[in-house]
């Protein structure tokens, strides 16, 4: 979550946010805990959104990774089993193929189910909501 993408892009989101909803917040005797729960994060979940569906990605498509941490073989993730497919002599394409469409279901069904808040988050101009 510390990339810098990710903190530019929240930043950005947040800059977009009024500042009179924080004072009208502080008016009405909120603390900065209350403005942060009833406030800000409501209006920056289609940026969080955004975030946590890279940061699925970028770690489920992780292949060096694991291939540098793990030694045990029956502890290799799906990206390192794809690349069994892919010999010196030969590639078994068929299986190699139809691997990479089950990896990249999880991806896709991710997607589909968030779509509205990704569009939303993907869009600096939109940290209002309305």
């Amino acid at each position: 979550m510390g990339s810098a993408f990710f903190i530019f892009l929240l930043r950005q989101f947040m800059m977009t946010i009024p500042n009179e909803l924080i004072e009208a917040a502080v008016l009405d005797g909120a603390n900065h805990i209350q403005i942060w729960w009833h406030i800000m994060l409501p209006l920056t979940k289609p940026a969080l959104i955004t975030v946590a569906i890279f940061s699925f990605n970028g770690a489920w498509n992780d292949l060096l990774g694991p291939l540098l941490y793990l030694n045990d073989e029956s502890l290799y993730t799906l990206q390192i089993g794809l690349q069994t497919f892919k010999g010196t002599v030969q590639t078994q394409w068929h299986y190699l193929m139809a691997m990479s469409v089950m990896v990249l279901l999880p991806v896709v069904l991710l997607f589909f189910f968030f779509q509205k808040h990704f569009i939303e988050g993907s869009n600096i101009a939109s940290g209002t909501k309305g």
